[in-house]
């Protein structure tokens, strides 16, 4: 059986060979004389062969011992190199997060929050991802994505097991509407309301899409867009062209629908009341730079 070789002997043994004498070289690295003895011993013990040879006058090395400090001085400097590194490694947040986040998110939250981020860890690199809510979570799960930002699942509250989630933003349901449509008058506009007026959507398929589907049918209503397009600019676009009415989310809203040429209500239902999470699979301990930004994040 091969016998363990503990480094800190090699470097006792560096030390007592550059010294010639085991009473200096306990000195040098504050042991006493007699320990650092025994250690030179098992260091001998492990490689079974002499490593000095002992007298009066101090110590001398064997032939095994010359080699044994020639690669031992090597040894011991890569190993200080190391423990500058992880010192060094330790001292700064640093590495690649990579984030997954909705689209309203990425429009109304995270600029902000990512440049307040990247100026406090600026060795840090985020790798951000738009997707939906659903592919985020899934992201999470899969261990794609070291952080995500989505929708709160309302409905269904329990987490999938393993995955955290925090608080993000809070980003209500408001509809859009062009400033010389019928509904613009309206404090507040119900869904069932702005189900009675041509509706672009957005994004089939995906959470609002699917969400507003599912509420409509509670209503026994059908949720039937004129049109639907890929974006939040889009869908204001075509509001603005008089094409129909939109409900976006509040975020989405007020970067592409705050001119004078739209006129924004709140979608007078509880459920409208949207918030957005952020996610991160469960992970004991979290990598350093992904705990920063889930921090940052939260606020």
């Amino acid at each position: 059986m091969t016998r363990r070789i503990d480094s800190y002997n090699v470097r006792l043994f560096v030390s007592a060979a550059r010294a010639g004498s085991i009473v200096r070289a306990a000195e040098i690295e504050n042991i006493a004389p007699s320990a650092l003895s025994r250690r030179l011993a098992d260091l001998e013990h492990a490689f079974e062969t002499p490593l000095l040879v002992r007298s009066p006058r101090g110590i001398a090395l064997t032939d095994a011992g010359r080699l044994v400090l020639a690669r031992g001085e090597r040894i011991d400097e890569e190993l200080q190199a190391l423990r500058r590194e992880v010192q060094t490694e330790g001292a700064e947040v640093r590495g690649t997060v990579r984030l997954y986040a909705n689209m309203s998110a990425v429009i109304g939250f995270l600029p902000e929050r990512l440049k307040r981020f990247m100026a406090a860890h600026p060795a840090v690199t985020v790798s951000l991802h738009e997707e939906d809510t659903r592919d985020v979570l899934r992201a999470c799960l899969d261990d794609r994505a070291d952080v995500g930002v989505g929708v709160g699942m309302v409905d269904n509250p329990t987490l999938p097991p393993g995955l955290d989630a925090w608080h993000f933003a809070t980003d209500p349901l408001q509809v859009v509407v062009p400033v010389d449509h019928a509904l613009a008058s309206q404090e507040k506009i119900s869904f069932a309301l702005a189900l009675a007026h041509p509706l672009i959507g957005v994004h089939a398929g995906g959470a609002l899409d699917r969400s507003l589907m599912e509420r409509a049918t509670a209503l026994h209503k059908t949720f039937a867009p004129t049109m639907s397009v890929s974006s939040f600019d889009a869908v204001c676009r075509m509001v603005e062209a008089g094409l129909g009415i939109a409900i976006v989310p509040k975020s989405a809203a007020a970067a592409y629908a705050g001119s004078t040429r739209f006129v924004r209500r709140p979608l007078d239902e509880l459920w409208a009341e949207r918030a957005l999470n952020v996610y991160a699979l469960r992970k004991t301990p979290q990598l350093r730079a992904v705990t920063a930004l889930i921090d940052c994040l939260r606020g």
